[in-house]
């Protein structure tokens, strides 16, 4: 893997603009490049396109999460498709630029230092959105202590609380230090919910945590939003409590039990960020609903995840965009304009983007794949619950399917966590499908070390996206957003974001819903061989339905709709939505009329320096200050 160089993407950002930002986004991973390891899946790729949306929007944020020094794993494959893993370190002291801060917290009945690396997301137009790294690797520090962000999703329970105190009380720490005061705390997942603790603390100040009562937790959770991720119970993070006093010390621990902070006599980060939050919500509408169900005495909203349109989107679709239009970079309203171009060229897009998928498949594999051949997608993070094995449940009927259409190709990718047994049997068994069928017109293939560069290949250059959650366990799904802003379409369980996304036979096809998996396997494979592969084999017909999901979904599943209803529903929903969210074009008209201010001041300044001075100062009217608009 190579690094970024040292003077890579990392510009300048000053103290006094670090005060103007209003917005504080916390989260355990973010996919900042192709180069650092500082996320492991769609929780941290949705978080690294979130802060590219605000960076091109001119949000005035900043962000928080950890550096993960030997991030989160990469995946080795053997022939049977056992899965091992090995780490991915990285030297931030190389590649990154110092905060030049350090922050120490009171936690393990010890103190720790903390410091933190910056890395500067850059907009389209050159808005730089900063997100600093914390990192407790310092001289001084107890050994445990220094490798408390190395791993990224490692460790044992005990670990992971330290991690997520140095998250949340060390992230507004360091916030604080670095000069930063925002009005809105956004807590990415349950991660970061000691955030809420930090800032009850930073509120008292030298009183005591038993001193706080209902209006300061009232206080606090006017400051935060919190978004929640999954209805899958493994992913609301809990810990006993002899490990939150361990950790934490008495009184957070008290004060977390006495604000009712735990649930099923556990720690759990979820419940804690519910509590301090005044605005909650799920991220897709049917995730909203079921979230609503998990927690009835909170008010949970939905605002549906999207993708960034110019990190997913392949060359030669942007080349193709940027000449026919060129204003989808800024407002991606504009990809309902795709209407306007030829099927033949977005076509044509696909094809070499398919090409150029197939080609990366040779070298890594040596497996040669027809181009002209259906080709089907499946690729995530592997859990149980995501039925990767529900396509070849059925192999005879997938055979029988693939012969009658010419051949079907079939190109698998996704990691498991290296503590899912399940997980990494479910690979096994691709790996033991792809060889019983191999001789039946159908390949198979499982693509090793699932990442950012692999999934914008399979997102860009497969024909067909499958995704088989088990419902309603799909919160949202983004690949499936990043495949349609390629012009791909979906085969899909109606669950997550497909219930929204869903224009049977222009943007895709559901797997209806059935009482047994047999009975959606069935719905699968009618559709593919009756409604799916006879459109395949009429070219025109598969380019217009290409134009339909860019042209429909793409103008929708974008993080440039989603963050603008962020700043309208969540961060500022005091104000008009005109007003709440940040257009570039706005910003950029105000800081010209303000630099024009300035220098029609500095004219009359000196204009004025040439006439005579009054008799005494107090007869000098003082110089009126212009503010910008």
């Amino acid at each position: 893997m190579s690094l970024l160089p040292s003077t890579s993407r990392v510009l300048d950002v000053d103290r006094d603009d670090l005060a103007t930002r209003r917005i504080a986004y916390f989260s355990m991973e973010i996919a900042l490049s192709t180069a650092l390891p500082t996320y492991s899946g769609g929780l941290g790729m949705l978080a690294g396109d979130t802060l590219r949306s605000a960076a091109d929007m001119a949000a005035p944020m900043v962000a928080i999460s950890l550096v993960h020094r030997r991030g989160y794993f990469s995946q080795h494959l053997d022939a049977v498709g056992q899965q091992t893993e090995s780490d991915v370190p990285w030297s931030p002291e190389t590649t990154l630029p110092s905060a030049e801060q350090v922050v120490t917290l009171s936690m393990q009945g010890r103190s720790i230092k903390v410091c933190a690396w910056r890395f500067d997301v850059v907009g389209a137009a050159g808005h730089i959105i900063p997100v600093f790294l914390l990192d407790t690797d310092l001289e001084g520090n107890d050994e445990y202590d220094r490798h408390l962000t190395d791993h990224l999703y490692g460790g044992d329970t005990y670990y992971r609380l330290c991690q997520e105190t140095v998250l949340g009380l060390g992230g507004v720490a360091m916030l604080r230090a670095l000069g930063v005061q925002p009005e809105v705390y956004h807590m990415n997942e349950g991660h970061a919910a000691l955030l809420g603790i930090g800032l009850l603390e930073e509120r008292l100040g030298a009183a005591s945590l038993d001193q706080a009562t209902e209006d300061d937790v009232a206080a606090i959770a006017q400051l935060c939003v919190f978004t929640t991720h999954t209805p899958v119970p493994a992913g609301h993070d809990q810990f006993v409590t002899d490990q939150m006093y361990a950790v934490l010390g008495a009184e957070r621990g008290k004060t977390i039990e006495r604000f009712g902070c735990l649930h099923n006599a556990l720690l759990n980060m979820t419940y804690l960020a519910l509590r301090f939050s005044r605005y909650v919500n799920g991220v897709s509408m049917e995730h909203g609903k079921v979230s609503q169900e998990m927690f009835p005495e909170y008010r949970v909203h939905s605002i549906t995840n999207g993708v960034h349109a110019a990190t997913w989107i392949s060359d030669p679709l942007q080349a193709l965009l940027d000449a026919e239009i060129p204003e989808w970079r800024r407002d991606n309203q504009y990809f309902r304009s795709i209407y306007g171009v030829s099927l033949t060229r977005i076509a044509n897009c696909h094809a070499k983007s398919k090409q150029r998928l197939l080609d990366e498949v040779a070298l890594r594999t040596g497996k040669q794949f027809n181009p002209n051949v259906l080709t089907l997608g499946f690729a995530r993070r592997v859990a149980t619950y995501k039925r990767a094995s529900l396509l070849f449940s059925d192999p005879k009927r997938l055979a029988k399917i693939a012969k009658k259409i010419g051949g079907i190709q079939i190109l698998f990718a996704g990691k498991a966590h290296p503590a899912d047994a399940a997980g990494k049997g479910l690979i096994r068994d691709v790996f033991t499908a792809a060889a019983s069928l191999k001789l039946d017109s159908v390949n198979m293939l499982y693509l090793e070390n699932y990442d950012w560069e692999l999934g914008a290949l399979l997102t860009q250059g497969v024909d067909l996206w499958v995704n088989t959650p088990l419902r309603p366990y799909e919160a949202s799904g983004t690949s499936g957003m990043k495949a349609a802003l390629n012009g791909v379409p979906s085969l899909s369980v109606l669950d997550g974001w497909w219930i929204e996304g869903c224009a049977e036979n222009l943007t895709g096809w559901a797997i209806e819903r059935a009482d047994t998996e047999d009975g959606e396997a069935a719905s699968l494979y009618d559709k593919l061989e009756n409604l799916i592969a006879p459109l395949y084999q009429r070219p025109s017909a598969w380019a217009r339905m290409q134009q339909h999901c860019i042209g429909i979904n793409g103008t929708f599943f974008n993080t440039h709709r989603m963050l603008g209803q962020y700043f309208s529903n969540a961060y500022f929903p005091q104000i008009s939505p005109e007003e709440a969210v940040p257009i570039e074009a706005d910003l950029q008209a105000a800081a010209a009329k303000s630099s024009a201010a300035k220098q029609s001041t500095k004219s009359s300044v000196a204009k004025e320096s040439k006439k005579p001075s009054p008799a005494t100062d107090e007869t000098a009217p003082p110089l009126e200050e212009t503010t910008p608009a």
